[in-house]
């Protein structure tokens, strides 16, 4: 597929895309990384988007390339405990974007689940264990 500049570029995911509006979204925010406000955020993100998603969900597609919340919520829980700097931004962007897609063990067992649950669990799981690699390196070094 084209980029219809005669260039062959293949189109950026669906979820790439919210993954980045999502960082952009919370940076520019005036929400701090460790507020009850940001937990709030992806707690309550995280209940609508079980029932958002599962509204996308027909029988030929249970995972619909469109359902992209879970990706702002992920990406969101990425983000927890670490400074809202544009490095730290971008590591957040980059190990969530790795780990939604390799979905390493346990984060791929989430998908498992049924209906919207499924769809936003993985990516639930991908922000945590990218939260808790990024706070060790951020604890460790910084």
């Amino acid at each position: 597929m084209g980029t219809g500049l005669g260039i062959g570029l293949t189109p950026i995911a669906p979820a790439t895309w919210a993954s980045l509006a999502a960082v952009l979204l919370y940076g520019f925010s005036p929400l701090a990384e460790d507020s009850y406000g940001f937990f709030l955020l992806c707690g309550l993100g995280f209940l609508v988007g079980i029932w958002a998603c599962q509204t996308l969900i027909t029988e030929a597609d249970h995972d619909p390339s469109r359902a992209v919340w879970d990706e702002f919520v992920g990406l969101w829980v990425t983000c927890l405990f670490l400074p809202k700097t544009l490095p730290w931004l971008a590591a957040a962007f980059v190990v969530f974007r790795v780990l939604d897609i390799l979905k390493p063990f346990p984060i791929r067992r989430f998908e498992r689940l049924p209906g919207g649950l499924g769809i936003m669990a993985d990516d639930l799981a991908a922000g945590a264990v990218g939260a808790v690699g990024l706070n060790v390196v951020y604890r460790a070094f910084f």
